[in-house]
């Protein structure tokens, strides 16, 4: 093997020994909020509301 053989398999094996990161749970979002939210675009479909 050559210098280049050798930085190659030290990279992979450095590569492999890495853990998988673990995905953060988002915040929960209030329940109020979502309400909130629901009813704002409930009211953008109401007849005779203006836009």
């Amino acid at each position: 093997m050559d210098r280049f053989d050798n930085a190659f398999t030290a990279l992979g094996q450095r590569i492999n020994g890495l853990s998988m990161p673990q995905r953060t749970a988002p915040a929960p979002v209030p329940l109020t909020s979502l309400i909130d939210r629901v009813n704002a675009a409930k009211r953008l479909y109401q007849p005779g509301v203006r836009r």
